[in-house]
């Protein structure tokens, strides 16, 4: 087996783990607010991510950043985890998976969006008809398999679910400009959130023992979506000849995961809510095949 074929099978591994993360909020939230399951999620995905530098003895390093870089990793865990986590989170909490999972899937529009307004660069008509596509299929999926109507179903927690992604997109526009190793970058990220995950717990819930199946679903969510999902997938993308392939296949990961909300979750898939995920990943995929060559 040559790299390129482990790297594919890295990649589809992380799809996989990926695909089952909104049936794993949605049971544990069926335990739990929101807000335990990101503590708990996120303790547990900063154990996976320092086990993994122990182990690669690359834990020592960790203590050895500039005060501007422990500030900067500092920011970036209240970007993701907690910042975009409890935005998502609380989508999941009042939106059926279907709908908050799909929705979240709209970050590579905003990337594009938030580049040409933060890094000055410049927004082709492409790029904005990709936008006009996927945005469409975001309103689609809020008609709940309803027919065209102005009146948006359940707005907040569609809002909740789309804003996350603009929040995922920050992370990665202020993630680029860090040049320290992912995983330190992760691990890092995920201890400093932990406080301001605390802190939100202290204000707006109050601190519960969940039962024992809420938190299982929450120590797998940190462990596999958070965690060990993207370690496979940074591993993929270093094996692989060429990382586009490898990226467009993360594409599987929210048909994959209908499929799950389906058979496990019980949930009836509205048509518009395959129908609004098809055309927000047809945006994306006309802004990455067209917006290299076209001019205007």
């Amino acid at each position: 087996m040559n790299k390129s074929q482990k790297g594919y099978i890295f990649a589809l591994s992380a799809i996989l783990l990926w695909s089952t993360a909104a049936v794993a909020f949605k049971i544990a939230l069926q335990y739990m607010d929101f807000i335990h399951l990101l503590l708990l999620s996120s303790i547990s995905s900063f154990l996976v991510l320092f086990s993994i530098l122990l182990i690669q003895n690359q834990h020592k390093k960790l203590f050895t950043f500039s005060k501007k870089q422990y500030l900067y990793s500092l920011i970036l865990g209240f970007l993701n985890p907690f910042a975009y986590y409890m935005i998502l989170l609380k989508a999941y909490s009042i939106l059926p998976a279907q709908l908050a999972q799909p929705l979240n899937y709209t970050w590579p529009i905003m990337l594009i969006l938030l580049s040409a307004l933060l890094l000055k660069q410049k927004l082709k008509m492409i790029s904005l008809l990709a936008a006009f596509v996927s945005f469409f299929g975001v309103y689609l999926i809020s008609l709940r398999g309803g027919s065209f109507t102005i009146d948006i179903r359940q707005p907040l927690g569609i809002f909740l679910a789309t804003g996350s992604s603009v929040i995922w997109a920050l992370f990665w526009i202020y993630n680029i400009k860090d040049t320290r190793s992912e995983l330190h970058k992760l691990t890092l990220s995920f201890f400093f959130s932990i406080f301001f995950i605390a802190f939100a717990l202290f204000l707006f819930s109050d601190f519960q023992i969940p039962e024992t199946q809420g938190i299982l679903a929450a120590v797998y969510t940190g462990f596999f979506e958070m965690s060990i999902a993207y370690i496979l997938w940074l591993k993929a993308l270093k094996l692989a000849k060429r990382s586009d392939k490898i990226s467009n296949l993360v594409f599987i990961s929210p048909f994959l995961a209908l499929l799950w909300i389906h058979l496990i979750l019980g949930e009836s898939i509205y048509n518009t809510t395959i129908y609004g995920l098809i055309f927000i990943i047809a945006g994306i995929f006309i802004h990455q095949f067209f917006s290299k060559t076209s001019k205007v």
